[in-house]
Formats: structure tokens, C-alpha cells, sequence
């Protein structure tokens, strides 16, 4: 059992502020289906961001000097190692027998002035679900591997200035312990304000209209083709999701890696990290997992086609997209 009191939260960094200014990038429409057995996947992009300093997202001594001299992350790196591209999206998974979200993105209208990218934005992520032939009364579930700001945010829609299920007729899958942190003073900061107010504008309307299932700390399956893995570091409730069709299998990852660097050099936490240890530790292993299993990799924050698969080298890992 998790108990909340003995952690001791911090509160997570500006992103797209004064100082690390990230900017948006021109998207392209076009994005590959994966099919996994009797289950195909597709991405929709909500936005991709352009000019990230590698030495914010990655603050460890060293590290931006090491991902700069590491000569297999050069097509995956930008301004001579100085910057990165990262992509924000949900992943559309339709099954024989559901549509399924995985990942909502930073949603819409959302006052976010501790990350001013993420501020009251206006971007037509509904209009491009539509495009991609979802359309979100006719979503059955929605999957969050976490509930941080840039996975949650169109849980929810402004609707006569109230917080309304974006997709009203699914089942929205949380994981239990970041619900129960993020709704907790522990998440809270020094002063006592919630942190990012996604608890109460992305999550707690859904709570409240009555549409969640919960998944314990334990993870386990969901349906008949989904297991949860618990991959708890980056936020206390961390969730990798797999789905396995026809003797193959997909995994998708979340925040446990936020760009390719992070396969190469599994040790570097990003700076959104909220409990080190744990973070690194299920990176590893989760590592391990994609090379063992040949399982294809399905990333939250990886720019280009977002998917690919992990190999073991020599000296550790490598990633290759498809």
C-alpha cells in the first residue's frame, strides 16, 4: 500500500515559460496503422513542440554533454544536441469490439499558468479525431497511463463555463493511486494550492459523472486483451498498457521514456520525474521487456511515427522507428 504521507512531493518545473522556451511545430496528417492481431492503432496528434533544451528536460550533470558525443542519437536531436522535438497524441486502439483512447493530450481552455504552452490553448484536436473517424460519442473507453497535464486534458470539455466528459458515453480507466495522490494534499505545493489544477478540471467531472473504473496498484488485465504494468516513478501511479492480438504485442509506454534518448541512456530522468528511483528502475526494466519480447513500443512524446522497437546492443539499447 501506498501511503501518501510519507511522501514528499515537489511541485513540477515551468514548461514553455520565459526561460525554456519550447514553441509549436506544423503538423503532418499523415500517420501509420499499426495492427497488432485483430487490433489496429493509430495516432492523432494534438500538437508537436519544436526547440525543447535538451539540458532542461534531461537536468543531470553530464547528461546533456553525453547525448551530445552519443553518435546514435543525432537523427533524434536537433540545434547540434542542443534541443529536442517531442510530439503530443493520443493513440486510437479499435478492437473487434471497442474504440479506445489511450491518452487524451492537454485539452482545451485549461488554465495552465505554471506551463504557459499548455494555457487556455484552442487547437482542433476534436476536429482531427473526427478526420481519423472517431467520433467521441461513439468512444467506449478512454485509458490514462497517468494524470499529468499533457495526458489528461481532453478528459474534459468547457461546456457553459462547467467541465464536461469529452467522451460521455466511455468508460475512462485511471489508475487508483494517482487519483488518490493528485486528489491528496501530499500533491499539493508548499502553499497548499493544488499543483496544476488538472485534478479538478480533467478528472474529478469524470469521477463525478460517474464514468470510471479504477485500476489497483498492482496493475493486472483489463478486458480480455490489456494487462496494466505498473511503472510508478515518473508519477506515483505510473501505468504502461499492453494489448497482445494473434500472438503479438504492443506496449504503450506513457511517460516512462520521453524521447529516444532515454533508451540509450536509461538512467536519465526527465525533469517531470516526480520520484527518481522508481522512474529509473521502471525504465530499465520496461527496457528489457521491449528487447526480450520484440514487443512493438508505442511512445506518448517520441516525435515521427511515435512507434518503433527496442533492441539490446553492446553497450545497452538502441531504438529503431517503424
Amino acid at each position: 500500500m501506498i501511503r501518501f504521507d510519507s511522501l514528499r512531493p515537489r511541485q513540477l518545473p515551468m514548461f514553455g515559460g520565459q526561460k525554456h522556451r519550447a514553441r509549436r511545430i506544423a503538423m503532418s496528417s499523415e500517420s501509420k496503422t499499426h495492427r497488432i492481431g485483430d487490433v489496429t492503432i493509430s495516432k492523432v496528434e494534438e500538437q508537436q513542440l519544436s526547440n525543447v533544451p535538451v539540458s532542461f528536460l534531461y537536468p543531470k550533470e553530464n547528461a546533456a554533454e553525453r547525448i551530445a558525443a552519443d553518435p546514435s542519437l543525432r537523427d533524434n536531436i536537433e540545434d547540434q544536441g542542443k534541443s529536442l522535438r517531442l510530439s503530443i497524441h493520443t493513440w486510437v486502439v479499435r478492437t473487434p469490439d471497442h474504440l479506445i483512447l489511450v491518452d487524451t493530450g492537454s485539452g482545451n481552455d485549461k488554465e495552465r499558468p505554471r506551463n504557459p504552452i499548455f494555457d487556455r490553448q484552442s487547437i482542433p484536436f476534436i476536429a482531427r479525431l473526427r478526420a481519423a473517424g472517431v467520433d467521441p460519442d461513439k468512444v467506449d473507453l478512454v485509458f490514462n497511463t497517468h494524470l499529468h497535464v499533457d495526458h489528461s486534458g481532453w478528459n474534459t470539455r468547457l461546456e457553459k463555463g462547467k467541465w464536461v466528459p469529452t467522451f460521455p458515453n466511455a468508460r475512462y480507466v485511471f489508475p487508483r493511486a494517482e487519483c488518490e495522490y493528485y486528489a491528496s494534499p501530499a500533491s499539493h505545493n508548499e502553499a497548499n494550492i493544488p499543483s496544476s489544477g488538472v485534478y479538478e478540471d480533467s478528472i474529478a467531472p469524470v469521477i463525478d459523472a460517474g464514468l470510471v473504473d479504477y485500476i489497483e496498484p498492482g496493475g493486472g488485465r483489463y478486458l480480455d486483451l490489456f494487462d496494466f504494468i505498473p511503472t510508478p516513478g515518473h508519477s506515483i501511479g505510473h501505468m504502461s498498457i499492453a494489448v497482445t492480438s494473434g500472438g503479438e504485442t504492443a506496449i504503450f509506454g506513457g511517460d516512462i521514456l520521453h524521447s529516444p534518448v532515454q533508451v540509450r541512456h536509461p538512467d536519465l530522468n526527465t525533469v517531470f520525474c516526480e520520484f527518481h528511483d522508481q522512474a529509473s528502475a521502471s525504465r530499465q526494466s520496461m527496457l528489457g521487456r521491449l528487447a526480450d519480447t520484440r514487443s512493438l513500443y508505442l511512445a506518448t512524446h517520441f516525435p515521427a511515427s511515435s512507434a518503433g522497437l527496442v533492441a539490446r546492443t553492446q553497450d545497452g539499447f538502441s531504438w529503431t522507428y517503424i
